[in-house]
């Protein structure tokens, strides 16, 4: 739809088209909006200056957040702007840990609508629901079905917050077109009996469908969605454990898709941990790294950092002996009667251990990583441990939203007498400790699925492989300055996040090239291929 086919108070109301008072003398006479704005054209900069004085004159993160709902809501490319323009300040807000409070409480709070809602009643007639999209092009979706939303649980549809929020992310951090993508809730239940009872809950109340009624319905969104937009990129979000390896294993070489939790994630830890070498010198072959956690997050790093490993000259199976597993029944170990397919590789012969301090005493790794959604799990005993142990202990705190980390930034640097290397997964403040100001960097996929999604829409990518991953790993690793590696960051600046997007998505684009998985012909100038099809949020 172009502007001039709206005018007047319907082309106000549009938020994708509207310019809000940025209009022209001109334009208002031609578009019949005289007397319906204020008589004194702005412009987008100083509207993103009002906008911000707005937005920091309210208290909470969530008030916040609701603002920015509804100004995206009321002016698109104003919101984005303003995300562009203060983005350390407003993600954090717009994604996690903000949007883990609006997930909650998303069926009290709906107010605009935004994607797709797929509900399993609808299963046999998903062509028509694709059909009523508004968007006549989709380069990118996000979809979820809200079973495992952050270390939340079960959220059924509450859960489009995140595929929403997740998209905003793409455009914001890597310049993928709005108009272009589309968020996705699949409805299927939920097994959280609070919602079942919400009189106000959104979705249907039933327990959570699985098994085949499951599969098939999962089969008939691929099948719609790609025969609408064949070269449409899907991003899974938020599944739980038991489908979300299946899905990605059945779908993956099918069509352009990944799961954001396992491969999105595995590929930021990584990039920390190439970050964590340059700053001890070491390679990464040469670690021993124990998980608290052995869902889809830690089980997808552990095998991109064997993948890692093996770039060093060590074959995958020496990768997996350094690599070990903790999880609610303790260390993962091959004597276990029953054992999930995704663990058994990480699997050691070694007597069961339940207590996460004594496993680290007996194992004595060099890192811990934390993706268990148990708050407080490294405690200062667990710290000062990796501490006795190593000279540069790594600490890597990833579970959110913050009510789930690990431990603060300040416990890990206190505890560990400033000698950790320490990553989280929410966003903590800069830390003094004994005159030193350490800058903990949240290790978000942030920083690298919105240039994978940019690289796979503009190769065209037919699949998305283990070395997507790890090209992109390398790329955000390699933009870490010795000046951010000097003050604890081992991620750089998320002011720096679009350039980063752009060598990601260049590097993905030429790595589809080289292994034939790209279907466009080699641009002349690849860097200008990228940023001319980069969106920015002025208005046209």
């Amino acid at each position: 739809m172009a502007c001039q086919t709206l005018k007047g108070a319907a082309l106000l109301q549009n938020g994708v088209l509207s310019k809000g008072t940025a209009y022209t003398e001109q334009e208002r006479a031609e578009l019949g909006l005289r007397g319906l704005l204020p008589p004194v054209p702005s412009n987008i900069r100083l509207q993103a200056e009002a906008m911000i004085e707005q937005l920091r004159s309210f208290d909470t993160p969530y008030q916040k957040a609701l603002f920015l709902d509804g100004l995206r809501a009321a002016n698109e490319t104003l919101f984005f702007r303003l995300v562009m323009d203060y983005v350390e300040e407003i993600l954090p807000l717009v994604y996690t840990p903000t949007v883990g409070e609006v997930c909650q409480k998303y069926s009290h709070l709906y107010r605009f609508p935004r994607g797709l809602f797929l509900s399993i009643e609808d299963k046999g007639h998903l062509d028509e629901l694709i059909a009523n999209a508004p968007q006549q092009e989709v380069d990118m979706i996000v979809v979820t079905d809200g079973q495992r939303i952050l270390g939340l649980g079960d959220l059924g549809v509450n859960g489009m917050g995140i595929p929403v929020g997740k998209l905003g992310l793409y455009t914001a951090c890597a310049g993928v077109d709005p108009r272009r993508t589309l968020p996705v809730t699949l409805d299927v239940g939920t097994d959280t009996e609070r919602y079942l009872s919400d009189p106000l809950y959104l979705g249907h109340k039933h327990k959570r469908v699985s098994g085949k009624e499951y599969d098939d319905f999962i089969e008939e969104f691929f099948q719609a969605v790609h025969k609408r937009w064949p070269s449409c990129v899907v991003q899974f979000e938020d599944f739980g454990n038991n489908h979300a390896f299946d899905l990605l294993e059945r779908y993956r070489s099918r069509y352009c898709c990944y799961n954001d939790d396992i491969q999105g994630t595995a590929s930021i830890v990584v990039a920390g941990f190439f970050s964590a070498m340059k700053a001890k010198n070491s390679r990464l072959s040469d670690e021993k790294i124990l998980f608290l956690g052995a869902g889809e997050a830690a089980t997808g790093v552990a095998n991109l950092i064997a993948a890692a490993m093996t770039e060093t000259g060590i074959s995958r199976e020496d990768a997996l002996s350094r690599l070990y597993l903790f999880d609610s029944k303790g260390l993962v170990t091959s004597g276990r009667e029953t054992l999930a397919r995704h663990k058994a590789p990480f699997a050691k012969d070694l007597e069961p251990c339940t207590d996460f301090e004594e496993c680290i005493r007996r194992i004595r790794p060099t890192a811990i990583v934390g993706l268990s959604a148990q708050s407080g799990a490294f405690t200062e005993s667990v710290v000062k441990a990796m501490a006795e142990i190593n000279e540069r202990p790594i600490i890597f705190a990833l579970s959110n939203p913050t009510s789930k980390a690990e431990c603060t930034a300040e416990q890990a640097y206190t505890w560990s007498d400033g000698r950790a290397l320490f990553s989280c997964g929410s966003p903590f403040s800069p830390v003094t400790y004994k005159g030193k100001t350490f800058v903990p960097r949240q290790g978000n996929n942030s920083y690298v699925f919105p240039g994978i999604g940019l690289g796979a829409i503009l190769g065209r990518c037919k699949e998305l492989g283990e070395d997507v991953f790890l090209s992109a790993a390398h790329t955000c690793a390699d933009m870490v300055t010795p000046e951010d590696l000097a003050q604890g960051s081992l991620y750089p600046s998320l002011t720096r996040v679009r350039d980063i997007s752009l060598a990601v998505a260049v590097n993905i684009i030429k790595l589809a090239l080289r292994n034939g998985t790209a279907q466009i012909e080699q641009p002349a100038d690849i860097v200008q291929y990228v940023k001319d099809r980069m969106y920015v949020p002025d208005y046209e």
